[in-house]
């Protein structure tokens, strides 16, 4: 069974203790999904890996699979105490329904795939930071004799603060099918399926150093693994044209012949090189904390909802929520604090998807209101929570966690029973609008189509960033939709997702930012902060 064929859903349950929450990353053969530890009731991250045929494609009993999930385990332990800080310890490995599942703790950070799909490639010198940070794990684990075999973009995580972390050691070799999560990153010796070794892991530090440079990887991912492997193994690495003073470390590391490839010493040397030569290398990376997998597509909410929309009840509350760059980023024209000197990558992929570059200034004042005081909230775990975050139980049924200062602003309510709460702070050009409504329909992409689109294109500038999107959120039907509107002389970027509840309930999020700060870090860490902490109650 195939990734794409085996069918798992959120809010299902693994090994009856793990609960499926919303997926992060996803790869050739591999899913990683954020979730729920019911009985120690904290957040984990589980991974899901898939092998051609199953389990019958190396794991063939009880025994085998004991064996190999221990065998992830022990390896986890090692490289922990190895590597304390760098590697994600891993606290259970389990065979459900014919798939391995490994369980780790929770990692406050992205996935670095989600990165190259966000921003599509890094300059020269963060590529080098986290090439180094990365031979620091493999040198650690080479020396105990340890192989990854299966590193890979969304292997690793780069936090908002601190080195970036790995996971998936212990995955090689746990059946007999070769190259098991990610093909296009597989070395030859991998795709010819033969005995593997340290060269395996310098090939993958290879290609992902290729794809941070060159915005894509060096082998192109085919429909079917078989189909990339034979490429990885068969057909010339496609010649570098960004890659600069790291061409010689990506050329060395991609050699076919294992034994041809540069040594650990010679990369660590080329990669300290273009640190040196930067005058900025000495500042630490300052990876951008973004949205993981599954948020990878969430970009913007617009302005406030209008009168219009909550007078129809249209079905999907809304949370919104113009986000600004907070001070100690400050006000950024050409690149983002959080990435240096290097060009703001997510306004390009904007552009990419919407024809044009986002454009507005940031709006001129913030709404006032006389607040009432927020209370902790018992049914939301702070656990994951990143500093400058509370969260807030609201009386009218939700949780969702909040950056400090950030208080109610105004409630307003239909005769439905629908409402809306929006949140901000005085001063803070953010707002947060959570909408609830008792007239949906079957459809949430219907709801935002034939609703509130049509609400929307009476407003100045209006225009839509690509198509409404399905999805599902916290086991509930939900559509993701994003725009582009003038609201006050400021051009404002908007996303919003709405989920269904059933009996024509539903809630929904809308997040709105000037659209000149939409891709700051403050800002894309306050979305990931709302989509993963809001919890809906009982609504009377």
């Amino acid at each position: 069974m195939t990734m794409a064929e085996a069918h798992v859903f959120t809010q299902e349950s693994v090994a009856g203790r793990y609960r499926l929450l919303d997926v992060v990353s996803r790869e050739a053969n591999r899913i990683c999904w954020y979730g729920e530890d019911m009985e120690a009731q904290r957040p984990c991250l589980l991974t899901q890996i898939g092998f051609p045929g199953g389990l019958g494609g190396g794991l063939t009993g009880e025994e085998d699979v004991r064996r190999t999930t221990g065998r992830i385990l022990r390896m986890s332990e090692t490289l922990v105490r190895l590597c304390p800080g760098r590697v994600v310890p891993v606290v259970d490995a389990v065979e459900d329904a014919g798939t391995l599942w490994t369980v780790t703790e929770w990692v406050d950070g992205t996935p670095l795939s989600e990165l190259l799909a966000r921003q599509g490639s890094f300059d020269h010198v963060r590529a080098a930071r986290i090439g180094l940070e990365l031979l620091d794990v493999l040198e650690a684990a080479h020396g105990q004799g340890i192989t990854h075999g299966e590193l890979s973009p969304g292997q690793i995580y780069v936090p908002d603060r601190g080195p970036i972390m790995v996971t998936g050691f212990g995955l090689a070799g746990a059946t007999l099918a070769p190259r098991v999560t990610a093909p296009s990153y597989a070395s030859p010796e991998q795709a010819r399926d033969e005995r593997i070794g340290p060269a395996a892991d310098l090939w993958a530090l290879g290609a992902i150093l290729y794809s941070l440079l060159e915005g894509r990887p060096p082998f192109r991912e085919r429909e079917r693994p078989e189909a990339t492997l034979r490429s990885v193994d068969r057909l010339p690495l496609r010649t570098p044209v960004r890659s600069g003073p790291l061409t010689g470390a990506v050329q060395g590391l991609l050699r076919k012949n294992s034994r041809e490839r540069l040594t650990r010493p010679q990369l660590r040397e080329i990669l300290g090189r273009v640190l040196t030569a930067d005058p900025d290398a000495a500042q630490p990376a300052a990876p951008a904390p973004g949205l993981r997998g599954a948020y990878a597509a969430v970009r913007h909410a617009g302005p406030e909802w209008s009168g219009r929309a909550m007078a129809v009840g249209t079905g999907l509350a809304v949370v919104t929520v113009a986000v600004a760059v907070l001070a100690t980023t400050g006000q950024q024209s050409g690149g983002d604090a959080a990435t240096g000197s290097r060009s703001r990558p997510s306004a390009s992929s904007a552009a990419s998807a919407t024809g044009g570059a986002p454009d507005g200034e940031r709006p001129a004042g913030t709404p006032t209101a006389a607040p009432t005081s927020p209370t902790p909230s018992s049914s939301v775990s702070a656990t994951a929570l990143p500093a400058g975050f509370r969260v807030y139980s609201a009386p009218e049924g939700f949780a969702v966690a909040l950056p400090d200062g950030w208080q109610p602003l105004r409630t307003e309510r239909a005769t439905d029973q629908a409402y809306r709460v929006t949140f901000g702070a005085a001063g803070d050009p953010r707002t947060l609008a959570v909408t609830y409504s008792e007239n949906a329909g079957p459809d949430p992409v219907a709801v935002w189509r034939d609703d509130v689109q049509p609400n929307l294109a009476q407003d100045a500038g209006f225009r839509r960033i690509g198509e409404i999107r399905a999805t599902t959120y916290q086991g509930y039907k939900a559509a993701d939709m994003e725009w582009l509107a003038d609201v006050d002389g400021t051009r404002v970027h908007t996303f919003g997702r709405g989920f269904l509840l059933g009996g024509d309930r539903s809630f929904s999020l809308r997040w709105t930012t000037p659209a000149t700060d939409w891709d700051s870090a403050a800002n894309r860490q306050a979305l990931d902060v709302f989509l993963r902490t809001f919890r809906p109650g009982s609504q009377q």
